[in-house]
């Protein structure tokens, strides 16, 4: 496994692979990996004969200080994780090689549209952060394909979208979220979790389970089924920011009989803001 920490290696690396007839995939990360991250390693193996990871805690995403001192740092750890399932390349930028003051043109590349609403309604200039950091990394490894993972739905989207805009041939690919045996959804921010928490955590997936049975069994008052959730949340003991139900394809409001329709929640619980969804 390389370990690449400039901009100017990772060029060299990849060109070499190309040279050697590779297609390479990236997984973009901010560290503190978890068996979710590694099924995106997995997954860029499937699609590319290399397998590129970046370990950069994106300080452009963070809405609050305090949530960007506090998030885990566990890059030994990481590496070795890394190491041991098979990452061709591990990329772990300074901040300064990822955001350097020269970079205003960069820094005007948006989320767009897609990240109004949902986790950006409450989040303001989260995804902004994340589309930025995430062009550096496509313009840096002008990769054959780009694996993120489908918990972060709304992100997923975006990505997308933002590819299709810069101009990048690079195939975004979803990975289904990794969850725990009782149906929580692997991420980072469950450290944050007491045991007492962890305990009530698995509402989440239960609540959004729910919706998407009423929905195949024919319900369709789809305000009624937010409703009914955000109570349900309520009664558990999380504090519910938002739960809806959108085109899968367009993340537009749902309608009933819309093809494919994913139902989408936020929640805190304790110090841990939870996100995850689940399509009908």
């Amino acid at each position: 496994m390389h370990l690449e920490k400039t901009a100017a290696g990772v060029r060299e690396r990849v060109r070499q692979w190309r040279a050697e007839g590779e297609r390479v995939a990236l997984a973009p990360t901010m560290g503190n990996l978890h068996r979710g991250h590694l099924e995106l390693v997995s997954a860029a193996h499937r699609v590319a004969g290399k397998a590129a990871v970046s370990v950069f805690v994106n300080p452009l995403q963070f809405d609050r200080d305090d949530d960007f001192n506090a998030y885990p740092r566990t890059l030994e750890r990481d590496l070795r994780l890394l190491e041991r399932h098979g990452a061709d390349m591990v990329f772990v930028p300074e901040a300064a090689e990822m955001c350097p003051p020269e970079s205003g043109a960069l820094r005007r590349v948006g989320a767009g549209p897609l990240g109004d609403g949902l986790c950006g309604a409450h989040r303001p200039g989260h995804f902004d952060g994340v589309a930025v950091i995430v062009a550096a990394l496509f313009n840096l490894f002008r990769p054959d394909a780009a694996v993120f993972g489908e918990k972060d739905y709304q992100q997923l989207c975006i990505v997308r979208d933002l590819a299709a805009r810069l101009g990048h041939a690079t195939e975004i690919v979803g990975v289904p979220t990794v969850r725990e045996a009782d149906g929580l959804a692997m991420s980072s921010r469950n450290a944050y979790l007491t045991p007492r928490e962890r305990e009530q955590a698995p509402a989440l997936y239960r609540v959004l389970r729910r919706i998407a049975d009423a929905i195949r069994g024919g319900g369709d008052d789809f305000a009624a089924l937010a409703a009914a959730a955000v109570r349900d949340l309520g009664d558990a003991g999380l504090r519910p920011e938002y739960v809806e139900m959108r085109r899968a394809d367009t993340l537009q409001t749902a309608s009933p009989g819309d093809r494919a329709i994913i139902v989408l929640a936020a929640a805190w619980l304790g110090r841990a803001r939870l996100i995850d969804n689940i399509r009908v």
